[in-house]
Parts: C-alpha cells; sequence; structure tokens
C-alpha cells in the first residue's frame, strides 16, 4: 500500500440544497442551490476552480453520459469536467476524484457536485437494474431479485449466523430507524422530520420479511458538492486548523461473495477490507475508541446494523445489541446518522456521499446547529452502492489538520 493522502487535502467549502419532492426546481437549479452555498463557504471566485466532477447516477439528469451539465449550469471557465458514477457510492467518487487532482499535484482547487433528480421520474425506491449487465449478472445469482429481497435475506442470514432471535433483531432494527427519525426533526434541509416508536416501526407492513416500512430508506430529489485544494493553500487563506481527507479507500466485489467461497449472505466483504486500508491510511489503530461520529448508507436498517461489525467498531454478532443500548445514538459514544442518514435526511443516488460529507464538516467547524457535537475529532462516512452479493464500498475519514 502507498502512503495514502492523509493531511494533504482540505476542504474548504461545501453546500447542499434541502431534499425532498423537490417538484419547483430541475437538476440545474439543485446545482446552483449547492454550489452558490458552497462558493460563498469558500470564499473564492468561481474562476479559481481548476477542475471538476460531477457524479449522476441514471440519466435524468444529463446530455447522454456527459458532464456537460454542471460545467454549462455553473458556467465553469472552459475547464475538464468529468461525470462520474459508481451506484449510491457515486458522490464520493467525485469527491475522490477532486481529492486525488489536488494530492497529486495536478490542480490546486477542485469541484466536487453529486446530484439526482428522482421523483418527477416516478421512482418511488431504486430503479431497476432489468436490461443491464450489472442486472443481467444479479439475475444468474438471483432471478427474482429486488433491492428490499436482496437486503432481506442479509438479515435472515445474519440472523441465523449468530443465533440471534427474532424479536430482538426486529427491535435492534427498529431502534436503527428510530434514532434516523430523531436525529431528522433536527435537521431543517431533511427529507423527513417526524419522530417515530419502536413499536411503529414493528407494526409497520412488512415490504420484505423481516424488513418492514421503517426499515427501507426512499429516494430523493438534492445536491450537494465540495471545493477542496491543498492544505498550504488552505492555511494561507487564513483557516488555520482546516478540515482534511484523512483517507480515501474505495473496495469492489470481486466475485467471490456470488460464488460462495467464504461467504454466508450475513456481511459486506468489500467494506470489512475498505475499512482497514481506511483506518491504516488515516493512522487509526481503535476505531471503537477513535472514531467519533459516523455517515453509514442505511438504504436499509439490516445494512447500517450489519455495517457496524463489518467496520470493526461492533464485535461480530453483537451490533444488535450495542444498537439497543444506545451505543450509537446521537448521546452514544458514536453516534450514527446525525443528520438523518439516507433514512431521512434523504438519498438523492449521486447525492448522498457528498452529503454524508457535509455533515461531518459542519460537525468538524462547530455548525451543525441543534444538533452539533460535542468536540469530535475524526468523522467517518461510508457507501455501499449495488447488492450484498455484488457491490461496491467507498470510505472517508475527515478531521481538523491539527
Amino acid at each position: 500500500m502507498g502512503t495514502g493522502i492523509r493531511d494533504r487535502v482540505a476542504i474548504i467549502g461545501m453546500g447542499c440544497t434541502r431534499f425532498g419532492e423537490r417538484w419547483e426546481v430541475g437538476g440545474e437549479e439543485l446545482m446552483v442551490e449547492a454550489f452558490t452555498e458552497c462558493l460563498e463557504d469558500a470564499g473564492i471566485d468561481r474562476d479559481e476552480i481548476q477542475a471538476a466532477w460531477l457524479a449522476t447516477c441514471y440519466d435524468e439528469i444529463g446530455v447522454g453520459k456527459s458532464a456537460l451539465p454542471l460545467s454549462m449550469t455553473l458556467r465553469l471557465p472552459f475547464i475538464p469536467v468529468t461525470r462520474t458514477e459508481n451506484f449510491c457510492a457515486s458522490g464520493t467518487e467525485a469527491f475522490r476524484g477532486a481529492v486525488y487532482a489536488v494530492a497529486s499535484g495536478a490542480y490546486e482547487v477542485c469541484l466536487a457536485m453529486g446530484v439526482e433528480k428522482l421523483k418527477d421520474t416516478g421512482f418511488g425506491g431504486l430503479p431497476s437494474m432489468t436490461g443491464s449487465h450489472v442486472g443481467s449478472l444479479l439475475w444468474l445469482w438471483n432471478p427474482n431479485m429486488t433491492a428490499p429481497g436482496g437486503f432481506a435475506q442479509l438479515a435472515t442470514a445474519y440472523a441465523a449466523k449468530h443465533r440471534i432471535p427474532e424479536k430482538d433483531l426486529k427491535r435492534a432494527m427498529a431502534q436503527v430507524s428510530v434514532k434516523s427519525h430523531e436525529n431528522g426533526v433536527l435537521n431543517p434541509k431533511a427529507h423527513l422530520r417526524k419522530r417515530v416508536t419502536i413499536d411503529q416501526v414493528m407494526a409497520a407492513p412488512i415490504i420484505a420479511y423481516p424488513l418492514g416500512l421503517f426499515d427501507c430508506c426512499g429516494v430523493s430529489d438534492g445536491a450537494a458538492c465540495a471545493i477542496v485544494t491543498t492544505v498550504e493553500r488552505a492555511i494561507d487563506m487564513g483557516i488555520k486548523n482546516p478540515v482534511t481527507v484523512k483517507a480515501l479507500q474505495l473496495a469492489l466485489s470481486n466475485g467471490e461473495e456470488a460464488a460462495y467461497n467464504e461467504w454466508d449472505v450475513d456481511h459486506f466483504m468489500t467494506t470489512a477490507r475498505c475499512s482497514i486500508r481506511a483506518y491504516e491510511e488515516a493512522g487509526i489503530k481503535d476505531p471503537r475508541d477513535e472514531i467519533d461520529m459516523m455517515e453509514l448508507h442505511d438504504c436499509f436498517s439490516i445494512t447500517e446494523l450489519v455495517t457496524y461489525e463489518d467496520l470493526h467498531i461492533s464485535e461480530r454478532g453483537q451490533a444488535w445489541k450495542d444498537v439497543l443500548d444506545g451505543f450509537y445514538n446521537r448521546d452514544g459514544k458514536i453516534p450514527c446518522q446525525v443528520d438523518g442518514g439516507l433514512k431521512c435526511f434523504g438519498h438523492p443516488i449521486g447525492a448522498s456521499g457528498l452529503r454524508m460529507m457535509y455533515e461531518m464538516y459542519l460537525q468538524l467547524l462547530g455548525r451543525a446547529g441543534e444538533r452539533q457535537l460535542e468536540n469530535p475529532r475524526y468523522g467517518l462516512t461510508h457507501n455501499l452502492g449495488g447488492f450484498p452479493p455484488m457491490n461496491i464500498c467507498s470510505i472517508a475519514i475527515v478531521g481538523r489538520y491539527k
């Protein structure tokens, strides 16, 4: 493994729209809304941006598969702009492009933008992959695969492997959702801002057993973006202790999961490996003690719960106990989904990774308002795109420079 990029790149500006059913605007307006906040936060001129990356997962925004919508909408100064797409990890992939471009020395100031406009198209959940290459591969694994169905299998396999009683796992999954709804109430930009109880969650209609309605996130319209530069330039701009990237790692399935070599459908092989590399790059020895806050990919409550173990924070088969003990609540040891997560902030697919980073950035700068945590040191974001047997995992760790 190389030396990594720890403390080479600083985030000097971020912006995020309100997520939700944004019928009144298009994707272009969403990008402008996020960019306006981001540029003002960075305190630079638009023409100082030297390269940009646009993340969008589906074709509702764009001229074919190109990056022209970002360049034309923001009137960028004829600079290189690249469109990225990596399922639900697309936003973090755009961030990775911008960060690595600065770390390499090729550019000094770069922009990462993520946007998705899904509600107008009628998507009630993640669109079907039928007809795609990935869809064909998933069909070979399970011809009746849906997103809820795939992650429901994860839940039943996890419970079976670790001999967790059904009622205990259901209650732990319910608590995952209750926590996110509780946190979402404090976020004025969140799509869903209403508290729910464990009893409400457990009594909700089943979508794919054992996942009920409140165990599943929906999709939203929204955009989020970041401007990054070198640490040296950030300090020259008067930012005494900037937010810097400590680690940025990506891991993709290689077929082992679908082949059932050593995998029981009970966890994510990508996340388990990606997190180890991220901690090594960030210099973190004990994540349970050193990580202060997280934004995880809670497309389903079981995904978040299992990810606690794949991040090597909860012991294998014990995350459900940590959840019920309040370990991941806003007032717990490692608050998770402080902004409401995918479940309540929302999930405009291309924007989600940057939305997660936006919350970490606000928290580290003490700007999170009612939901502000006390003196966080390290924040971790995690995206998971795809299905349990075939997925993309992206993990970022950020913190103050000193």
